[in-house]
């Protein structure tokens, strides 16, 4: 894994995650390679699609044809307003790399984990008589990192990781083995709007601690035994500068020698095992 920037603020705003309308983003990048998955993880067809949206398949995106504008088309982006499957769209180029069927101009992703509603979860680890220990990823985007963080997250007896539904880590099979199967057993909450999700966990009582090397305070000096979310930004740009703004705690990881910044899934690691350490 390539060293990265995991706590960097980035200036500007978070991307909406509003769903009064379906979000579709526009690739203009004219060179597509991908890692075509099994058929078994793929859905081709608008009305296969819709079938599994209404037998409330777990869906980890959608793609659709940049120009389809169909009246079933138009029907299948109302069925997925309010939901947290980000949808995309793209040329037709774009889907003929995933499969020579007839796709009709959409192909769905089958999500190998089950998603778990932040609202329901937090109350429960509290019913259960735990301290919330809980990792927020703003926006990390490398499977690879994705699958050790949680992997870390499993060892060290987190609660659960959560991740934004879009402009964050798209989870597949490849993700799960990365994770040495946690992701089998760790909550995954995935929520359309970041700041409204850390608003809920400041409200139930969590402690918002954000790893970012712009503060001076030392990670260590978090009380991380009280109800705790940890939250680390994306591998480049960092924690958001609004979502940082919400965290009551700013620490930082000490660095010495000439490497500028950890690894995102390194920095998570030691964040998580310090809250360890302090839990005893």
């Amino acid at each position: 894994m390539n060293n990265t920037k995991y706590n960097r603020p980035m200036t500007g705003r978070h991307p909406s995650d509003d769903f009064s309308s379906v979000r579709r983003t526009d690739h203009q990048a004219p060179a597509y390679q991908t890692r075509r998955p099994k058929e078994r993880e793929m859905i081709f067809g608008i009305r296969a699609v819709m079938e599994a949206i209404d037998a409330g398949k777990e869906l980890d995106k959608i793609l659709i044809r940049r120009d389809l504008s169909s009246a079933l088309a138009r029907e299948l982006l109302e069925k997925l307003q309010g939901t947290v499957t980000p949808v995309q769209r793209v040329p037709v180029e774009k889907l003929a790399q995933y499969t020579d069927k007839n796709h009709q101009g959409v192909i769905a992703f089958l999500s190998p984990i089950a998603f778990h509603r932040l609202g329901d979860l937090v109350p429960s680890i509290y019913e259960a008589g735990r301290t919330p220990l809980l990792v927020v990823l703003d926006g990390v985007t490398d499977m690879r990192n994705f699958g050790a963080i949680a992997r870390t997250c499993a060892c060290a007896g987190a609660d659960a990781v959560i991740i934004p539904s879009r402009g964050g880590v798209s989870i597949n099979g490849d993700a799960v083995k990365t994770s040495a199967g946690a992701l089998h057993t760790l909550p995954v909450c995935k929520v359309a709007q970041m700041q409204q999700a850390l608003q809920f966990l400041r409200d139930s009582g969590i402690t918002l601690v954000a790893a970012t090397e712009h503060s001076t305070k030392n990670y260590t000096a978090a009380d991380m035994s009280r109800p705790t979310a940890i939250v680390m930004g994306s591998e480049d740009t960092g924690i958001y500068e609004e979502n940082l703004k919400l965290c009551n705690e700013q620490v930082r990881i000490p660095m010495q020698g000439t490497i500028e910044s950890l690894n995102v899934s390194v920095a998570a690691g030691i964040m998580l095992y310090e809250a360890v350490r302090q839990r005893g």
